[in-house]
């Protein structure tokens, strides 16, 4: 292991971290997103005259839980930086 230092143990961390970040950290608003939609479907089903409210509400909601998933998404494009620029 002459050319393998700690170096090359730091950039593959931080891609591994990338990949960790971003696989875990956007399923949770993926599942959320999808309860949005399918609580949205319901009840726009049962009152479909307030259909303009629902909407609204939904794509509300679905705005907000899509914040959390950028998140991730930014710390993993920290990491890759990190990986390429800052430790070479």
């Amino acid at each position: 292991m002459d050319g393998i230092d700690g170096l090359f143990y730091a950039k593959a961390a931080a891609l591994l971290g990338a990949a960790i970040a971003v696989g875990v950290g956007v399923m949770g608003p993926a599942l959320g997103q999808g309860a949005i939609g399918t609580k949205a479907c319901e009840s726009i089903g049962k009152y479909p005259e307030s259909s303009g409210k629902i909407q609204t509400t939904m794509l509300m909601a679905m705005a907000l839980v899509e914040t959390c998933a950028i998140y991730p998404t930014i710390i993993a494009g920290g990491l890759l930086w990190a990986a390429v620029y800052a430790l070479g």
